[in-house]
C-alpha cells in the first residue's frame, strides 16, 4: 500500500482575481463596455474580486470617480467587488472627498524609523 503526497493544500481552491487595466483617459462612452468586462471577469473567474489597474488613468477627475463608482456597483450586483491597483494619491484624496471607499492592493508603507535606531554610523561617533 502506498500513498502519494500531492503538493499544496488539497481542500483549498485558490482563485486568483482577474486584472482589468484601465487605460487613460477613459471617455464616458467606454463605461458600459468596461462594466460588461467587470461582470464577465467575475463570472469567468469566480474569484469575487476584479483588480482594476488605475495607474494609467492619468490625472483624476470626476469622470474617473464616476467610472470607478459604476464599476463597483456593477461588481456588487454580480456578487463581487473591485480592488484598485496603483492608485494615484490625488485619486485617493478625491475619492475620500466624495465619500467613496475602495479596497486597494497592498502598498509599501512609508514610516519613520524606530526611535533609537541609527541608519548609518559615522567614524568617530560615540556608541550608544
Amino acid at each position: 500500500m502506498s500513498s502519494r503526497c500531492t503538493p499544496g493544500l488539497p481542500h483549498v481552491d485558490a482563485v486568483t482575481p482577474a486584472v482589468l487595466v484601465l487605460p487613460g483617459p477613459v471617455s464616458r462612452g467606454e463605461t458600459p463596455r468596461l462594466c460588461d468586462e467587470v461582470r464577465a471577469l467575475l463570472e469567468s473567474t469566480r474569484a469575487g474580486v476584479v483588480v482594476c489597474d488605475v495607474g494609467g488613468l492619468g490625472p483624476p477627475g470626476l469622470a474617473v470617480v464616476d467610472l470607478l463608482a459604476r464599476l463597483e456597483l456593477t461588481a456588487r450586483r454580480a456578487g463581487g467587488r473591485i480592488r484598485l491597483r496603483d492608485p494615484d494619491p490625488a485619486l485617493h484624496a478625491l475619492l475620500d472627498l466624495v465619500g467613496l471607499r475602495f479596497e486597494t492592493e497592498r502598498q509599501v508603507e512609508q514610516r519613520e524609523p524606530p526611535r533609537g535606531v541609527e541608519e548609518a554610523v559615522e567614524p568617530g561617533d560615540a556608541a550608544v
